[in-house]
């Protein structure tokens, strides 16, 4: 589970929403909210700004929800929490959810906030191209293989002895010019960027990676007993994020609360990059609406674990996701 220190947050974090929701931001609802359980997949961060803002602006409670936002974070296993019980609904990754329904856990997708992984290679600026890249080091945390380096092996030719160990620590590439690593569109170029050190990144989606990222994922039991409340969360959810788009000071006050070391250089670097590459309404959300998944996206993320022999080709991969929530919603960014 999280760190001690979160659930004392986790009160406060409360009591912030309620203080921004006396101020006006909010209509109580008429029932007692249900209460559900969200754990993130991270400490929070402007990755999870919608939910927070859903939250923080009354979202959440007019839909008659009282939602228990948890953060996840390095020693957090959110599909173990969501199988155990522990989690209602997690935020996770579609390669995760395959790998669970293989596994026989009844995990279920029922939307994506990112349309597609903001995961990528950052490089010196010498890299002209991600193919450009076979042969160089380049570090990777130990979840990548069981992610995107597999990917990467197939689509460059890649190589294992061209991967190092990433630690999270930016200093080896700080002081290695021919080092290449792995990182996110908005966190280690941000990190580089602090330390005068100019970069290149190369998002893995151009170049076809086919999972979407911010996946939400319940259990089927709970989702057949409970299709209303599913509804009700995936709504206001997807209405959060527009809203936090838009103006996200309330949803940043209460990342804030649950994760001080989140500074606002940070948290401003990442809204902007969302709006830059327009990772939550691009793409299908363009039209469809934030949120949206397709079965033809979810077939890519599918054909290429079973081409990298990460899943078996008879896995009931359909059982995975439904579109049922998101389909029709068209809450445009």
């Amino acid at each position: 589970m999280p760190h001690a220190d979160v659930f004392s947050r986790r009160a406060a974090l409360a009591g912030a929403a309620s203080a921004l929701a006396a101020a006006g931001t909010r209509i109580a609802p008429a029932r007692a909210a249900t209460k559900v359980r969200l754990l993130t997949n991270w400490f929070a961060e402007a990755e999870h700004g919608g939910f927070y803002q859903a939250k923080a602006t009354g979202l959440y409670e007019r839909a008659g929800l009282d939602v228990d936002i948890q953060m996840g974070g390095p020693q957090v296993n959110g599909m173990q929490l969501l199988g155990g019980g522990d989690a209602d609904i997690i935020v996770s990754y579609d390669i995760q959810v395959l790998d669970s329904v293989e596994k026989g856990v009844p995990a279920v997708a029922i939307g994506a906030i990112n349309q597609f992984d903001l995961q990528g290679i950052m490089a010196h600026t010498d890299v002209a191209s991600l193919a450009s890249l076979k042969g160089r080091k380049i570090l990777v945390s130990s979840t990548a293989y069981s992610t995107f380096w597999p990917w990467l092996k197939l689509k460059f030719g890649f190589t294992d002895d061209q991967a190092g160990t990433y630690t999270f620590n930016l200093q080896p590439f700080y002081v290695d010019p021919t080092l290449a690593q792995q990182g996110y569109v908005t966190a280690e170029p941000f990190e580089a960027q602090k330390h005068g050190v100019k970069t290149k990144f190369f998002l893995f989606a151009d170049e076809g990676y086919p999972p979407y990222s911010t996946t939400l994922v319940t259990t089927r039991p709970y989702m057949e007993k409970n299709p209303e409340i599913v509804a009700a969360f995936v709504k206001a959810t997807m209405q959060g994020w527009k809203s936090y788009l838009q103006s996200p000071a309330p949803g940043n006050a209460l990342i804030k609360v649950a994760n001080p070391k989140e500074g606002d250089d940070q948290i401003a670097y990442s809204i902007a990059r969302f709006k830059a590459i327009k990772c939550v309404g691009g793409g299908d959300a363009a039209t469809h609406g934030i949120g949206i998944m397709t079965e033809d996206r979810w077939k890519k993320t599918r054909d290429f674990m079973v081409g990298t022999k990460m899943l078996k080709a008879d896995t009931p991969w359909k059982t995975a996701f439904t579109t049922q929530y998101v389909k029709g919603l068209n809450i445009i960014a």
